[in-house]
């Protein structure tokens, strides 16, 4: 079985490891506040003797494992922070602070390279440099900008960076893994229709701004079918519409809100325009006026050619390649994007299962990414910690 392809070391840890991950699952932190999370990080390299730096994006950890003296070097990212959700499990490690709860796996993740990081420190048989990326605020606080920001590839340098994610539904112990976009663009829209308010009754001594909003929907979607190039892919889903306060009033304004994503920024770019084309003239043709907002939160995540291949050839030295799938493209977002800008890399993911490893007491919602009945598979932390040393020492040994 894949999963018993991790090393005896980080296999006879399994437990130890296990503790670590629902602690920190029983203790979720949102973004940009992981204080708690962070700290337990911290100690844990310290400990280990692990050079540690903190404040990199307000909460975020680095970790600097020095091997033999080497001149290359290799970032591991995990994500630390938890959803603003209430977890629906009531086994022992379940949230205990509603409204918070690590619905993603950003627990396990942290476990899985805190479990790489004391492996490789207390070996360091390898030549050059390992940098350790624990992050902040992913979900929504762009944790991966702010640590950019605040100097994270000037102080600390690489070669390149990875990531791993967790992803339900697929075979624990398996790897997926694709070159180019694979997780898309996250932007959101606010769009606020003004007409004239009148009663009911009497339609035409007012303008209404609800049948404009009703137009506009429709209108988004011939973006797509009609604007877009059919070998690209995007997505515009309005997803709030609020107008009004009586029933037999028309109202002033409908206030529509949604999201936007693409795989490229070429298509972001002329989605944004016609969107705003559409919104502007359409409400012309009503006799009304409109405000548009367009905020690009997260970029496409591009895998880099070289770097994906280096992976999948380590993975499949780890679990055998037929373990080892071509990721199938996501419209979610994650902000391991901002890292690939500015540095060579590639992002991937490891199988969570369909569900069956969560203990009784778990609710009764699909074990799916942001679900209430959510938990990472504790079995994972063993082998992703695993693949994390593989890849790392693999890096490094390269010319």
């Amino acid at each position: 079985m894949p999963l018993s392809n991790a090393l005896p070391g980080l296999l006879a840890q399994a437990d130890r490891l296990r503790d670590i991950r629902r602690d920190i699952h029983a203790h979720p932190e949102l973004c940009f506040q992981e204080v708690r999370t962070s700290e337990l990080v911290a100690d844990a390299l310290t400990r280990w003797g692990v050079e540690v730096h903190r404040g990199l994006g307000q909460t975020g950890v680095v970790g600097v494992i020095e091997g033999r003296p080497g001149q290359r070097a290799i970032a591991l990212r995990a994500d630390m922070d938890a959803l603003p959700m209430t977890e629906r499990n009531t086994f022992a490690h379940a949230s205990k602070h509603p409204g918070r709860m690590h619905a993603c796996g950003h627990d396990g993740h942290t476990a899985m390279l805190l479990a790489a990081a004391q492996h490789l420190a207390g070996e360091r048989d390898f030549d050059g440099k390992v940098v350790l990326v624990f992050q902040p605020a992913e979900e929504g606080g762009g944790g991966a900008a702010a640590m950019i920001r605040d100097g994270l590839f000037e102080r600390f340098p690489v070669d390149a960076i990875f990531g791993m994610h967790n992803w339900p539904g697929m075979p624990a112990g398996t790897f997926a893994i694709k070159d180019g976009p694979c997780f898309a663009s996250s932007n959101e829209f606010k769009i606020v229709l003004r007409g004239k308010g009148c009663h009911g009754a009497m339609p035409h001594l007012g303008v209404d701004p609800v049948p404009l909003a009703c137009q506009l929907v429709q209108s988004f979607q011939t973006i797509l079918t009609r604007n877009v190039r059919p070998v690209e892919t995007g997505v515009i889903s309005v997803t709030m519409i609020q107008a009004g306060e009586a029933t037999n009033v028309v109202p002033d304004t409908v206030t529509m809100q949604g999201t936007v994503r693409t795989f490229t920024t070429e298509t972001l770019d002329l989605i944004e325009q016609r969107m705003r084309d559409l919104t502007h003239h359409t409400a012309a043709a009503y006799g009304a006026t409109a405000e548009f907002e367009f905020h690009r939160n997260y970029p496409p995540t591009v895998n880099h050619t070289l770097e994906t291949a280096f992976a999948r050839r380590v993975m499949e030295a780890t679990v055998g390649a037929a373990h080892v799938q071509a990721f199938e493209p996501t419209m979610g977002a994650e902000d391991f994007s901002f890292f690939l800008q500015a540095c060579p890399g590639a992002y991937f993911v490891i199988g969570n299962g369909d569900g069956t490893h969560r203990e009784g007491g778990h609710g009764l919602g699909p074990c799916t990414l942001h679900n209430p009945s959510y938990d990472f598979n504790d079995q994972l932390i063993p082998l992703g910690a695993t693949l994390w040393v593989n890849l790392a020492k693999a890096w490094l040994a390269q010319g």
